[in-house]
C-alpha cells in the first residue's frame, strides 16, 4: 500500500521537485518506511534523492535544491514481507534501454517465475528481493525488443502490453523514461488506485499529475480527475502535450482492494468514484445495525473510537445507536502505525506510547470501542487493557471489517496467516484473546455494500475469505511466509549483535536484503551544466 506520484509541468524551465515533495506529505500515511524522488532534467538526466525514513527526513533542503527538471516521480514506501532494507527504497532505476525509473504500489504474485524468466530468457540482473525491481526489468526487457535508438508512444504501449501479459498481481505504477515523459498504468483488476488530473495555468498551458489518491491532486489545484481504468495506461510527454490513453490489456473483474476504503486511504479522497468518507459513514450505520442484533439496548453507555481511521465510522455508529460518542484516547501523533512494527514486543510498547486513555470517559461505564479492523490482535488487546485500567466496567470491541483470517498478498504486510488473531478462531475465542467482553464484526456483505458503486460491485476480499481475485496463489504465499520468517530471524539475531552470516541458515534459498543498492546515488548533488 505504497504512495506514488508523478508530475509533468508544461514550463520546462521550472523544477518540479518542491511540488513532488509537497505531494509526498499528502501521501505519507501510505508509507512511512522510505521515500524517494527522481526528477528529469532538460538533457534527459535523472536526479535522485531516496532513503529510509519519513519524507520530511529524507528530502532535506540541501538534497532538494539540486533536483532539476520539469517532470518527476515520487514513492512513499510501505515494506512488505517484513523488510525495510534501504536497497528496496523506490523509485527503482535501470539505465538500459533509454533510462527508466519506476514507482510501484502493489505486489506481484508470480515473482518466482519472473525471476527465472529474467535470468534465463532475457539475462537481466536482479539485485534485490523486491518485486518492483522485477517489474521495471520486465518492462525494460520488453522495450529492448524494439532495438531502436528512440521509441514512440506506440512502442511504449506495446511494451506495456507485453509486460502486463507476463506479470500477475496488484500494481499501480508510474514510470519515467529519460527525456521522454511519464507513464501510468494499472493492473487488469484495478486492485490498487491510480488517478489522473490536469491543472490549467494562467497562460492556458496544462500541467498533469498522476497519484494514488485524489486528495493530492485537489490540494495542488488539479481538476478533471480520471481514474486510470483496469488494464489502462496513459503517457504524458515531457512537453506536457495532450496525454494519450490506451487500453493495453483487456480488463478483468474490476475488484479494488476493499482495505483502501476501510483503512488505507484518507477520508477526503475519492477512489474509483466512491468517497472514502461516505463509505466509512455507511460502515458506521451497518455496524450499528449488527451491534443492535448482538447487544441489548442498555448494554453500552458510550462509543469510543480507536484513533484515527475509525473515527468517522464510530461517530456514525454512535448516532445510529443514539448513544454518547466520546474521544477516550489521546493520540501521540509522532508514533507511526503499530502494525508496521517488526515484532510483538515493539508493537506492545508502541501502543502505550501512541495512545493515552482519559479516565473520566471510561470509569464506571460500559464502553463500546470501535476500530477499523483487528489484525494480529496485539493492539486491540492493549487498548482493551487500557480501557479496563481506566475503570471501564465492560469493554465491547467492534470492528468495521470482518474477521481477517488469511494473508494479504497484494502489497500489505499484515502478518503471517497463523499470527492473525482471526486465524482458526471464532468471535468468542477472539474476545478471550484480546480480553474484551464481546467482539462484534461487520458482516462482509455489509462492508461490500458500503463501498460499491454503479460501476464496481466486487472487491478484493481475500483476507476475509481466502479466495483471491488473481486465483489460487499457494506457492506465492508459501514463499512470502518463508521470506518473512527469514527476515524476522535476521532482525532477532542482529538485535543480539550477531553478524548477518550468523543469521542465515545455509539451506535457505532467499538472498539477504542489502542495506544499499547499485543505483544513481548522486542524491541531487549535481545539476545540468
Amino acid at each position: 500500500m505504497c504512495g506514488i506520484l508523478g508530475i509533468v509541468l508544461h514550463d520546462q524551465t521550472l523544477n518540479v521537485a518542491n511540488e513532488l515533495f509537497e505531494g509526498a506529505m499528502f501521501l505519507q500515511h501510505r508509507g512511512q518506511d522510505a521515500a524517494g524522488i527522481v526528477t528529469c532534467g532538460s538533457k534527459g538526466r535523472f536526479y535522485q534523492c531516496k532513503g529510509n525514513g519519513m519524507a520530511r527526513d529524507v528530502f532535506t533542503q540541501q538534497r532538494m535544491v539540486n533536483l532539476k527538471g520539469n517532470m518527476g516521480i515520487t514513492h512513499l514506501r510501505y515494506p512488505t514481507a517484513g523488510s525495510s532494507a534501504g536497497s528496496e527504497a523506490q523509485p527503482f532505476y535501470v539505465n538500459s534501454p533509454y533510462g527508466i525509473t519506476l514507482s510501484h504500489n502493489g505486489n506481484l504474485v508470480n515473482s518466482i517465475e519472473l525471476k527465472t524468466y529474467l535470468d534465463n530468457d532475457v539475462h537481466r540482473h536482479i539485485n534485490t528481493d523486491s518485486d518492483s525491481e522485477l517489474l521495471i526489468n520486465v518492462f525494460a526487457a520488453e522495450l529492448d525488443k524494439f532495438n531502436k535508438s528512440r521509441v514512440n508512444n506506440q512502442d511504449l504501449f506495446s511494451a506495456l502490453t507485453g509486460t502486463m501479459n507476463l506479470i500477475r498481481g496488484a500494481y499501480a505504477c508510474i514510470t519515467m523514461l529519460a527525456g521522454y515523459g511519464i507513464i501510468g498504468f494499472r493492473d487488469p483488476n484495478g486492485i490498487r488506485p491510480l488517478i489522473f488530473g490536469e491543472r490549467i495555468n494562467k497562460d492556458g498551458s496544462i500541467d498533469y499529475m498522476l497519484a494514488s489518491e485524489s486528495v493530492v491532486l485537489k490540494a495542488h489545484g488539479f481538476e478533471n480527475f480520471k481514474d486510470i481504468q483496469p488494464g489502462e495506461a496513459v503517457i504524458i510527454k515531457k512537453d506536457s502535450s495532450k496525454p494519450e490513453f490506451k487500453q493495453v490489456v483487456p480488463p478483468k473483474i474490476f475488484a479494488p482492494d476493499i482495505f483502501e476504503y476501510v483503512y488505507f486511504a484518507r477520508p477526503d479522497s475519492v477512489l474509483d468514484g466512491k468517497s472514502v468518507y461516505r463509505s466509512r459513514i455507511e460502515m458506521g450505520d451497518k455496524l450499528a445495525t449488527k451491534i443492535q442484533q448482538v447487544l441489548g439496548p442498555n448494554d453500552v453507555d458510550v462509543v469510543i473510537p480507536v484513533p484515527d481511521t475509525s473515527r468517522t465510522s464510530a461517530f456514525q455508529c454512535a448516532v445510529s445507536l443514539n448513544i454518547a460518542y466520546r474521544e477516550g484516547f489521546v493520540k501521540n501523533r509522532y508514533i507511526g502505525r503499530t502494525f508496521i512494527m517488526p515484532d510483538q514486543q515493539q508493537r506492545r510498547s508502541s501502543v502505550r506510547r501512541k495512545l493515552n486513555a482519559m479516565q473520566q470517559e471510561f470509569e464506571g461505564k460500559n464502553v463500546l470501542l470501535v476500530d477499523d479492523s483487528i489484525v494480529r490482535g496485539t493492539t486491540s488487546k492493549e487498548i482493551v487493557a487500557m480501557a479496563r485500567e481506566a475503570g471501564a466496567k465492560k469493554v465491547y470491541f467492534a470492528s468495521c471489517a470482518p474477521p481477517i483470517r488469511y494473508n494479504h498478498i497484494y502489497g500489505i504486510d499484515l502478518a503471517d496467516t497463523k499470527a492473525l488473531v482471526g486465524f482458526e478462531r471464532d468471535e468468542e475465542a477472539i474476545s478471550k484473546v484480546i480480553g474484551a467482553d464481546k467482539v462484534i464484526y461487520q458482516d462482509l456483505q455489509d462492508l461490500v455494500d458500503c463501498c460499491r458503486t454503479e460501476e464496481i460491485d466486487q472487491f478484493e476480499v481475500g483476507v476475509f475469505t481466502g479466495e483471491y481475485i488473481t486465483g489460487v496463489e499457494d506457492n506465492y504465499i508459501q514463499e512470502l511466509e518463508k521470506i518473512r520468517a527469514q527476515n524476522q530471524r535476521i532482525k532477532d539475531q542482529r538485535s543480539r549483535g550477531l553478524s548477518i552470516d550468523a543469521c542465515i541458515d545455509a539451506s535457505d534459498m532467499i538472498d539477504v536484503k542489502a542495506e544499499v543498492d547499485i543505483s544513481i546515488y548522486n542524491r541531487g548533488d549535481y545539476a545540468d551544466k
